[in-house]
């Protein structure tokens, strides 16, 4: 599978970028949290990261948001540079991260009203930006922020970090923990933010609100494996895809695993996805070997690749 892997080339008009990454690296000790990466996002796009816990997707934001500094290599903000001039770009950012960080003592409108004094506005000066999102958490303004749900929690951080009207909005796994259906109304309200011109960059471990993506980066252990679109990625997918199941998951995970036409195995909810060297014509082979290792209720059946099937075979 080739799908961009190393160094990413930035385009010749850097310039109209709204987030520019050039060869960034960023040490802990012996740790390298971030390996030379490069990237940029354009204004008003939904820019994606996907990456296991410690891939460095929060070491990033955190660098993006001006919380720390980079180790070697050069960050731009809508054209300012984020060690130079980290006053101005906390004035033109949002920012949400991975754990609820508002006033839990605060009430809904408190903590609003809060933020929205910390960048010298009021509600009421930007409020059609957030009036879709607050007006579903407005009937409970007076309860504090510690009582809301994780679905209403959600929505007045989103409220808070979108208050002083950012030309960038950065969430860090903002729906991690999160009920589907919350899940599902804040894509929808991030597809219509970035209709307003404003650049997103989220980092997600769905992979579902992955493909919602204009642009996907997989990062892993501080290094880019591959940007594109994630229609881009997995049609760059180059190998017959299968997904087996049988009565007995994990000894099935461990035969296939043995299978000599096998180049990768993992587990998918109740079944193995396999690629394999051949040509898809593999079926009947893979049936055959199964049943003669015992396993009963086989059912062998191409597939489709996804998002997550594509990261797994960058780690390969």
């Amino acid at each position: 599978m080739r799908l961009g892997q190393g160094r990413v080339t930035l385009s010749k008009n850097s310039m109209s970028s709204s987030v520019i990454v050039e060869q960034l690296s960023k040490n802990f000790g012996q740790t390298l949290a971030l390996d030379n990466i490069s990237f940029e996002v354009s204004p008003g796009e939904l820019f994606g990261f996907i990456g296991p816990d410690g891939a460095g997707k929060t070491t990033l934001f955190r660098i993006l948001t001006t919380l720390m500094l980079p180790g070697s290599g050069k960050v731009t903000v809508e054209g300012l540079d984020v060690v130079k001039d980290f006053r101005k770009i906390r004035d033109i950012l949002g920012y949400m991260p991975g754990r609820f960080s508002l006033y839990q003592d605060l009430t809904v409108q408190e903590n609003l009203r809060f933020f929205a004094g910390i960048f010298k506005t009021t509600p009421e000066e930007n409020y059609d930006l957030v009036k879709e999102i607050y007006s579903q958490i407005e009937p409970y303004k007076n309860r504090r922020a510690g009582k809301l749900s994780g679905g209403m929690k959600q929505k007045l951080a989103l409220s808070c970090a979108l208050i002083h009207k950012p030309k960038v909005l950065i969430l860090d796994e903002p729906t991690t923990g999160v009920d589907a259906v919350s899940r599902k109304e804040f894509w929808e309200m991030l597809d219509r933010l970035k209709m307003t011109g404003i650049s997103i960059l989220v980092s997600t471990p769905y992979m579902d609100e992955a493909s919602r993506c204009d642009r996907v980066a997989l990062i892993q252990g501080g290094k880019l494996l591959s940007i594109d679109s994630p229609g881009n990625i997995i049609r760059k997918f180059e190998y017959p895809l299968w997904a087996i199941g049988a009565r007995d998951i994990y000894p099935l995970l461990a035969d296939l695993r043995q299978f000599e036409a096998t180049r990768t195995a993992f587990l998918f909810g109740q079944h193995v996805h396999l690629s394999t060297r051949g040509k898809g014509r593999e079926g009947a082979l893979i049936q055959e070997y199964l049943e003669l290792k015992g396993h009963m209720d086989v059912d062998v059946r191409l597939t489709e690749p996804t998002i997550e099937d594509c990261f797994m075979e960058l780690m390969v």
